[in-house]
């Protein structure tokens, strides 16, 4: 049986909750927290690697097609606003990531846990490509908006 990636991010994150709890007792919030954060961030650039290798060459087409991944069990709701050669936009509006991180009492740590690999995965994925997002449901915002750019 295959785990969705929604249903992984909660066996991480109740993993990740009870080392970030030691952590904290040990080293305190803000260094825990950053250590949490590099190590997240470290697993997305690797994680983007490995999907980029799965294509002939690394393309927004194929990163897009990659998005059905996160979308299993109705994980993700996305508009999709602009897809072409070099350009990839779109609002998630429904993200059972943030309502997961909340049910189990990790808002706090939810943009830590997912939102943090966003940009980190698209680098991984390909250097060209970069990301800008200036909000996301996890930090109180209706929607994540989501601007992906692929350099020529």
């Amino acid at each position: 049986m295959t785990l969705s990636i929604l249903e992984q991010r909660r066996i991480e994150a109740a993993f990740a909750k009870g080392i970030f709890e030691e952590m904290c007792a040990s080293l305190g919030e803000e260094q825990a927290t950053q250590i949490l954060s590099r190590a997240i961030i470290k697993l997305a650039r690797e994680a983007g690697a490995t999907i980029a290798a799965e294509a002939p060459e690394p393309s927004i087409r194929h990163f897009a097609d990659s998005m059905e991944r996160w979308k299993l069990d109705d994980a993700l709701r996305i508009e999709v606003l602009r897809q072409d050669e070099t350009h990839f936009d779109f609002n998630v509006t429904r993200c059972r990531y943030a309502e997961s991180y909340r049910e189990m009492g990790l808002a706090k740590l939810g943009a830590v846990l997912s939102c943090n690999r966003d940009g980190a995965f698209c680098e991984g994925y390909d250097p060209k490509l970069k990301l800008e997002r200036t909000q996301t449901i996890m930090g109180g915002a209706s929607h994540c908006n989501f601007r992906y750019t692929r350099e020529a």
